[in-house]
């Protein structure tokens, strides 16, 4: 079959809106890897099809595809925005809550080796559904690509998550705090909201109207990133061979198990925490449209960042235990990294790492803020019922290279939770909110993958889970939902004085909205003769969009 020839079958079918079958063409050609493997005149790799039977949503691969900066992310990049997503703060502070949780350096480091393991089956699962379906919005593709009935239902539960839930203000408001520490300032209440929202509000700027230097600068500090963490570890392997003011650096590692606690409430919690710290390993699937040979690129880049990622947090916790006892870490009122540097390199160090902390912070949010705003700019594609039309959500405005409608709608919940009053109870509540639906979110991507193993098992899948590991994954999800509704020690949860339970009755009623929702615009119309037509329209940068205009039933 000549190139030509290939791209004029390619061209006549995503007008017909449809793939190409895995069956024999007029040409001869019987084999869908064949298609794949054909390269044009420049030697890039012609857009990969997907079956036509597991292709989400209103539009073609080619028209999903379509528009924005096109395939700009190589392997470097991609790599280093996983490693950019997953470091944030938590390493520098979580160890300290996680050790104070179950008790023990041994149960601690063995739930650091168990949130490694679910993550990396969970990427696994993801790369099953990433090289299947390459293309931009992460659960978003896979659930609709899992559930196609009643349609859209799984589209619209998923946008009410991310739209609802789809913030980034955590790291904006330890950025603000460790700034206004490193300067000597006097934190408030609206100094250090103030920063906050001023970085979110930059970080937006950055990505909508600079994008080059938007993936730059987050390259840059992901690798810093690194270089602190690899310091930390090498800093721990000094103090291990007893060449520093350290008195007993092993004694941490003498009977650690002693003192682990008995309840299965702590360990939940304390997992809920390792797997925040872990949380990032499928930004690509996040932007696959954006990426250069995406199934190659996923397939090296996702189990890399994510091995970085672990492997740096294993060693610094080691290099923590080694410099201070137990005791000092689990009451320490300052992050484990603090405590860490205090203890090994004196107090102007440890004044120091609040600069550290505040550009790997900073950091977050802009791979963060990159990911989740093309997110968004699918669901606008997908033509759920937004304000204002999905014209304007969908597009590329105003470069017509990245999407500054979909930062804008990652944008605004970031600041009303940032302002969210009171700060001691509200703040940890809404985190806790938000972490609760994406394990409902998971917990239905895992059932999708053995779903559609069964109904299509012949499928072209360039990557195939092991099925054991996506079992071993399905039961730390359901583990991981029912475990909050335990009763905890004394009944008092993290949030108090409200109820341990409520943040997820909270979670689960987001995702009741968003039945609600979908009936509001699928179901209702119906019952007063009305109906949603579906129709398809290319903006004036490429991108097209699926739009829907009501009609009378016939």
């Amino acid at each position: 079959m000549s190139l030509r020839a290939f791209k004029s079958r390619l061209a006549s079918f995503s007008a017909r809106g449809r793939s190409l079958e895995p069956s024999e063409d007029a040409d001869g050609v019987k084999d869908v890897d064949e298609k794949l493997a054909i390269k044009d005149d420049v030697g890039s790799v012609v857009d990969k099809l997907e079956d036509p039977d597991l292709a989400p949503g209103e539009l073609t691969y080619n028209e999903a595809t379509a528009g924005g900066m096109g395939r700009h992310l190589g392997v470097f990049t991609c790599t280093m925005l996983i490693v950019g997503h997953i470091i944030g703060t938590g390493i520098f502070s979580t160890p300290s809550s996680i050790l104070e949780s179950v008790g023990s350096v041994g149960a601690s480091m063995m739930l650091w080796v168990l949130g490694f393991a679910l993550s990396f089956c969970g990427l696994f699962i993801w790369l099953e559904f990433g090289t299947m379906i390459p293309r931009s919005g992460g659960e978003k593709v896979y659930l609709e690509a899992a559930y196609k009935r009643p349609r859209h239902l799984a589209t619209i539960m998923f946008a009410t998550n991310a739209i609802l839930l789809g913030f980034t203000a955590s790291n904006c408001i330890v950025f603000a705090s460790n700034i206004l520490e490193a300067a000597g300032a006097t934190t408030t209440r609206w100094n250090e909201r103030g920063i906050a929202i001023g970085v979110i509000v930059f970080v937006t700027i950055l990505h909508g109207f600079t994008p080059h230097i938007g993936i730059i600068l987050m390259n840059l500090l992901s690798v810093f990133k690194i270089v602190i963490l690899v310091f930390i570890v090498i800093a721990g392997w000094v103090v291990l061979s007893g060449r520093t003011s350290v008195a007993d650096p092993h004694a941490n590692f003498r009977n650690a198990f002693a003192g682990s606690s008995q309840s299965s409430f702590d360990y939940a919690t304390a997992t809920f925490k390792v797997l925040y710290a872990y949380g990032g390993w499928s930004s690509v699937n996040y932007v696959m449209n954006n990426v250069r040979d995406p199934v190659r690129t996923l397939k090296i880049s996702a189990p890399l960042g994510l091995t970085i990622c672990a492997v740096l947090y294993l060693l610094a916790n080691v290099a923590y235990f080694a410099a201070a006892t137990k005791e000092e870490i689990a009451n320490s009122g300052v992050t484990v990294a603090s405590l860490f540097f205090a203890k090994v390199f004196g107090p102007t160090a440890q004044k120091a790492l609040t600069v550290f902390v505040a550009l790997s912070a900073l950091g977050n949010v802009i791979t963060v803020t990159f990911s989740s705003a093309r997110v968004n700019q699918e669901l606008a594609k997908e033509g759920i019922p937004l304000p204002f039309g999905n014209r304007f959500w969908a597009s590329n405005w105003p470069t017509g290279k990245t999407p500054m409608p979909g930062l804008i709608i990652h944008l605004i919940p970031s600041v009303i939770v940032i302002l969210a009053p009171p700060p001691n109870i509200a703040y940890p509540f809404i985190l806790d909110v938000e972490g609760y639906p994406s394990q409902i979110i998971n917990l239905f991507v895992v059932i999708g993958l053995f779903w559609l193993r069964y109904r299509k098992p012949n499928a072209h899948r360039p990557f195939k889970v092991w099925w054991p590991l996506a079992v071993f994954y399905l039961a730390a999800a359901v583990f991981l939902l029912v475990a909050p509704f335990i009763r905890p020690p004394g009944g008092v949860g993290d949030t108090p004085p409200l109820p341990y339970y409520l943040y997820c009755l909270v979670g689960i009623a987001i995702m009741f909205a968003g039945v609600l929702w979908w009936a509001g615009w699928r179901v209702v119309p119906r019952w007063f003769g009305y109906k949603f037509v579906a129709r398809k329209e290319a903006l004036k940068d490429g991108t097209v969009v699926s739009l829907f205009s009501i009609r009378k039933i016939e």
